[in-house]
């Protein structure tokens, strides 16, 4: 907007229909105290002033002008039909004028000054605003770095006060913090600590969970540089999101090495115990075998029905051993995965035709939904038919009501997912998770169901060793599914 300011209302009326015949907007003032006070309290982006007032004259009002922090910035054309003379002229610019026009006026040459200060007038106004804001956004980005450097400081401390070995990665993988305690196993805050030889790569581990954006956890050996001694720790490895995405990692290494030492303990015991226990059991199944088939002769006897009721919790013992002597070749590195090409297809459903075959509980009904394999895939046939046996038994162990169960694969351009889903008892939220644990076993179910929660213990290291995945949802009274991946690669 523009501010005339006159005493002569000939003046002001004439200027004001000229400026605004070219769509300026525009506001008047008939004294200099009238103009002082629509200036403080008004947005002008040009002042047009009369030098002759009575009271105040033009050169007074622009000095006060200048006084003002909201004024004196405004760009003011003088005007005047007696004071033509250099010195008068002079006293304009000296109190604050851009320009000095006298009279008789030229409209057209007033109208040029006007549209140029006006315009350069606005572009400040503008350009202030924009530095108004960017001032404004620059000290709350200052601020934000501020409290975010001191959430990182206090989140490095907490790092530091762990027992455990803690560092960060960015979304890249690289490692950009690590505390105290990482340098009594790594020399360089960049390199991982050194593993031992029998044990998985972490960075190939890490990369490969990385790329799938899932958390790595991993039972490691890495060397003590004090000591020289490889100490088992578990490395855990955790996906930080923002926007669903992962903009870092949060790991640690949990030294577990005393743990383990006495599990290994508890696992020779039970290693020891297992390969002597097969050995008469072994000779009662052969002197079992051979009274049945004595038996079997005298189709009268009913001692013959004892003798199959014996060799049917024979072959329940055999089963319980043989999952423990899997848990000590697991224990001990030597469980052998032997994969080679083979049909996944053809081996589930000779799995379930078995199962179907071989269980005493004629109405059970598996459903099968294909999902199409196109090609053979590397696995260790063995040690994943045994993986499916447990699933499909434990579907039908626990489902006492409800005898229907649905196998389900499917398949995407990395890895094949094989689901087993019953509609038994489920499993709570909270102990999910600690299903696939060696010897866990749900209260709720361990009175009424026999075992000894190693099945699916063994059935995760298997898939663990074939670098998939394993896991299960449930809902009380609702059924589960468990389910296995694997790599197409």
């Amino acid at each position: 907007m523009i501010l005339i300011v006159d005493d002569n209302q000939n003046n002001i009326y004439s200027l004001k229909k000229l400026l605004e015949s070219k769509d300026f907007p525009v506001d008047t003032a008939s004294s200099g105290e009238e103009a002082l006070g629509k200036a403080l309290k008004n947005d002008y982006a040009l002042i047009i002033l009369d030098v002759q007032m009575p009271g105040m004259d033009g050169f007074e009002v622009a000095e006060t002008f200048t006084g003002y922090s909201k004024t004196k910035d405004i760009p003011i054309i003088f005007l005047s039909a007696v004071n033509t003379e250099k010195q008068f002229i002079t006293r304009g610019y000296d109190s604050g004028g851009m320009d000095y026009v006298t009279k008789p006026i030229d409209p057209e040459i007033l109208l040029l000054k006007v549209k140029t200060f006006y315009n350069l007038q606005e572009n400040n106004i503008a350009l202030k605003k924009s530095q108004q804001s960017l001032e404004l956004e620059v000290k709350g980005r200052r601020e934000a770095q501020v409290s975010m450097r001191s959430e990182i400081d206090h989140f490095h401390l907490m790092l530091e006060a762990l027992p455990q070995i803690a560092f960060t990665l960015d979304q890249n993988g690289v490692v950009t913090f690590v505390n105290r305690k990482w340098f009594d196993y790594s020399t360089l805050e960049q390199k991982f600590p050194e593993t031992h030889p029998d044990d998985l790569d972490i960075n190939e581990e890490f990369e490969r969970c990385r790329k799938k954006g899932k958390a790595l956890e991993l039972e490691i050996r890495i060397k003590n540089l004090n000591s020289g001694e490889f100490r088992y720790h578990l490395l855990r490895m955790s996906p930080v999101h923002q926007n669903e995405k992962v903009k870092n990692w949060v790991g640690t290494f949990t030294d577990i090495d005393d743990q383990k030492k006495v599990e290994k303990e508890k696992d020779e015991f039970l290693s020891i115990a297992s390969h002597e226990l097969k050995t008469p059991l072994t000779s009662i199944k052969a002197y079992m075998q051979l009274l049945d088939r004595k038996l079997k002769n005298n189709l009268e006897s009913k001692e013959g029905t004892f003798v199959i009721k014996a060799l049917d919790q024979i072959e329940k013992l055999n089963s319980l051993i043989s999952d423990l002597l899997d848990v000590s070749k697991i224990d001990n590195g030597k469980l052998r995965i032997n994969k080679k090409p083979e049909d996944l297809e053809k081996l589930i459903h000779n799995t379930i035709d078995t199962i179907v075959q071989t269980h005493e509980n004629i109405n059970i009904k598996i459903d099968r939904h294909i999902a199409k394999i196109d090609h053979l895939i590397p696995f260790d046939a063995i040690r994943i038919e045994q993986v499916l046996i447990n699933f499909l038994t434990n579907a039908i162990k626990y489902s006492p009501d409800n005898h229907q169960i649905i196998v389900t694969t499917f398949v995407d351009e990395e890895e094949v997912k094989v689901s087993v889903t019953d509609f038994g008892i489920g499993i709570p939220d909270f102990k999910q998770d600690s299903v696939f644990r060696k010897f866990y076993r749900v209260e709720e179910s361990s009175v009424q169901f026999q075992g000894m929660g190693i099945g699916l213990y063994i059935c995760s290291e298997i898939i663990k060793q074939h670098h998939g995945t394993i896991g299960l949802s449930s809902k009380l009274e609702e059924g589960s599914t468990f389910y296995f991946t694997l790599p197409l690669n």
